[in-house]
């Protein structure tokens, strides 16, 4: 009887180290049994299926024992995703506000072109406005009899120079004094030496513009009788061009005269420039509650023309804080975090809490350290490889 006895207890024991062995195992095949989307890395579900963005089966995928957000690539991998980090720094974070503006001539570099002397306008060269000339371009052409009797003036003290300026040499006064008149009624030095050469007197007188720009205002007519001093053509010039933009009482507190701003132009190749505002109106527009912000945008080449859209970026910093580039940031479900270089060639996924964000910079609350490195190009491609890999999300363990 106790024989038997015995080989009970021995079969009893026997079949819990058995069942002890066989559980750890069935626990680890629940663990491994992880499916993804080959295609979109973000799907994971615990069963086999259907990608429910693309459609494709599912496929099994091994997660390792330890999963604490770190995943290894080789120098082959970081060079083909062009992943790049950067130290945590401070810096001045802030919002950003963008304007919608418009190009306008400046006001200080308009010229006004009048009639030197009275006369009839026989031919207007340019008759609508927006038209650009450059200096030394023919304008108008004007009949005056004025200007005839000084060009007769001019050659008459010309002549007497010439075959007596020798023995009064106050001839060459009178010659210089009748040819600076001509000038001042706006001839051109190239028109007086002409007239000089060939003797050649001519009622109608063509003037030219006296520097580059924009038509911006017609106000004589062909055959029109004008008075000396009469307006005839308002000329904008194009070296230098103002931005404007409408500003709200609550966006008047974060720019001031000086404060730099960044400007950029639609349909222009180049990149945003930086110009200083140089006005702010004390008043606001009438019937409205708007104030004008005024900035000067130099234009040597001219690329910039009247009535070309802008977009203005105010920038309002708020102090120093740690911070990071915006495209360091996954955002997702799950919360915001980044990943950060632990060792060579490894990489970790860290929570992390955002506060002030500009155009390209977002303030680090929390999560961060300064002088970590931080993945700033390829931060997608790791959360792909890492859920390849891993089979999970890098976050799915993490406190939100």
């Amino acid at each position: 009887m106790k024989r038997y006895l015995n080989i009970l207890i021995f079969f009893l024991l026997l079949l819990s180290a058995v069942a002890c062995k066989e559980q750890p195992q069935e626990h680890v095949r629940e663990e491994t049994s992880t499916y993804t989307c080959p295609m979109h890395p973000q799907v994971v579900q615990h069963e086999p299926g259907s990608c429910p963005i693309c459609g494709m089966d599912l496929v099994p995928v091994a997660q390792s024992e330890k999963q604490d957000g770190e995943v290894m690539l080789s120098d082959s991998q970081i060079a083909l995703a062009n992943i790049s980090t950067q130290p945590v720094k401070y810096d001045a974070v802030g919002n950003s506000t963008i304007l919608t503006g418009q190009l306008v001539l400046d006001e200080t570099e308009t010229d006004v072109i009048s009639s030197r002397a009275a006369g009839r306008v026989e031919r207007l060269y340019i008759k609508e406005t927006g038209q650009a000339v450059k200096k030394g371009q023919p304008l108008y052409e004007l009949y005056s009899e004025e200007l005839l009797m000084l060009q007769q003036e001019y050659l008459l003290a010309l002549k007497q120079y010439q075959e007596l300026g020798n023995q009064e040499p106050r001839l060459a006064s009178f010659m210089q004094a009748a040819k600076e008149k001509l000038l001042l009624y706006g001839l051109t030095k190239s028109q007086l030496n002409q007239l000089a050469k060939n003797g050649n007197m001519n009622a109608r007188v063509t003037f030219v513009a006296p520097a580059s720009g924009i038509i911006t205002d017609v106000t004589a007519a062909e055959g029109q009788y004008i008075a000396e001093g009469s307006l005839l053509y308002r000329l904008g010039k194009l070296n230098r061009i103002w931005v404007e933009a409408e500003l709200y009482p609550q966006e008047i507190t974060n720019i001031n005269v000086g404060d730099e701003i960044q400007v950029a132009v639609q349909g222009s190749p180049q990149e945003p420039v930086t110009a200083e505002v140089s006005f702010i109106s004390p008043e606001y527009r009438q019937g409205s509650q708007v104030t004008i912000l005024r900035a000067e945008l130099p234009n040597p080449e001219g690329q910039y023309l009247p009535g070309m859209q802008a977009n203005i970026t105010l920038s309002s910093l708020n102090g120093s804080t740690l911070a990071v580039p915006t495209d360091a940031v996954i955002r997702d479900a799950a919360g915001n975090h980044v990943w950060v270089q632990t060792g060579k060639d490894t990489f970790k996924a860290r929570m992390v809490r955002l506060g002030e964000e500009s155009f390209d910079t977002v303030a680090i609350l929390s999560g961060l350290k300064e002088n970590e490195k931080v993945v700033t190009s390829g931060a997608y491609l790791l959360y792909s490889e890492f859920v390849l890999k891993k089979g999970s999300d890098p976050m799915a363990s993490h406190d939100h």
